[in-house]
């Protein structure tokens, strides 16, 4: 594994702030691309059926959310509200969760119990589908909780996809211009939920700079370089790489709070898609694991186990 010394301070080559784009949501083609980004990783990849089963899942959640059902959006109260307390408009802990998410678990379900899989997962789709709908909201509690290992390996990628599908659709039905900047700055200020990986751009008006990449609503906030986005410390960071990769997929490491957050560099592959990228390098989360540092935001889609039980 390489390292890297810091060589930037946090701000350095950014924009002036009024200059720079503060958010972005997730397209409504996301799980299209995302589906077409496992399919491109997969072959050859240790985890290939893995990432063949989340391609197709992610084909499901893309029929789920072109077939959600409308949802009334937040009133002016509520917006009023989160900006003068600086809380999420759509957070995963403060608002009530729509029963809808489970109309996309059902579509998601169906479309998986008859995809070509090994008979294994199509079993835990069908079975999901009788599943009391308690449990299922307890299964959904404990992943937007940030406790995964509450529901079980085989099941937690259905139930994570139709929480994505859910919050994706509700934020874009809320737009960009709804959700303000949050204090702290390491967390998604339109769900609350932690980012799963960052991405360093290097075209247009966005060049160089980071946008922190949510775990369950996909969207991009802007984050100043060189500072950490779990701690925000601007000391004791330092950069890790798999000994011969291109240096596309770095791990911005703190020393503060010992933890880690995966950067995605497009200058190096404009076609990376951050939960994808994020889960074809598992690797270097092993590493980094074994260097004792700890993943400061979750990826949905991963557990210990999680991968041996789908593929």
């Amino acid at each position: 594994m390489n390292t890297e010394d810091r060589i930037l301070e946090p701000g350095r080559i950014e924009a002036p702030f009024g200059e720079i784009r503060f958010l972005s949501l997730a397209g409504r083609d996301l799980f299209t691309r995302r589906a077409d980004r496992f399919r491109f990783l997969s072959p050859g990849h240790p985890l290939g059926k893995y990432l063949d089963f989340l391609a197709l899942l992610a084909d499901a959640q893309q029929e789920a959310q072109d077939r959600f059902p409308s949802l009334p959006p937040p009133d002016a109260r509520e917006l009023a509200l989160c900006r003068e307390h600086g809380m999420p408009l759509l957070d995963t802990r403060s608002r009530l969760r729509n029963p809808a998410w489970r109309t996309a678990l059902t579509l998601i379900l169906r479309r998986m119990s008859e995809a070509d899989l090994p008979k294994a997962a199509r079993k835990t789709a069908a079975g999901l589908m009788s599943v009391d709908e308690n449990r299922l909201e307890e299964m959904a509690d404990g992943i937007l909780s940030g406790d995964p290992a509450a529901t079980p390996p085989k099941e937690l990628p259905f139930i994570a996809a139709a929480l994505q599908v859910y919050w994706v659709r509700m934020a874009s039905m809320v737009g960009e211009d709804a959700f303000a900047k949050l204090e702290p700055a390491g967390v998604c200020p339109v769900c609350g939920s932690f980012p799963a990986t960052g991405i360093v751009h290097a075209n247009g008006t966005e060049k160089g700079l980071r946008y922190l990449c949510c775990s369950l609503c996909a969207s991009r906030w802007h984050m100043v370089r060189v500072k950490c986005s779990n701690c925000e410390a601007t000391q004791g960071i330092s950069y890790y790489s798999l000994e011969g990769s291109n240096g596309a997929v770095k791990a911005e490491s703190c020393d503060d709070c010992n933890t880690y957050l995966k950067l995605l560099y497009l200058g190096k592959d404009d076609a990376m898609e951050a939960m994808a990228d994020d889960l074809a390098t598992l690797s270097l989360d092993m590493l980094m694991d074994k260097a004792g540092k700890a993943r400061s935001g979750p990826n949905l889609f991963f557990h210990p186990g999680c991968e041996a039980k789908q593929a």
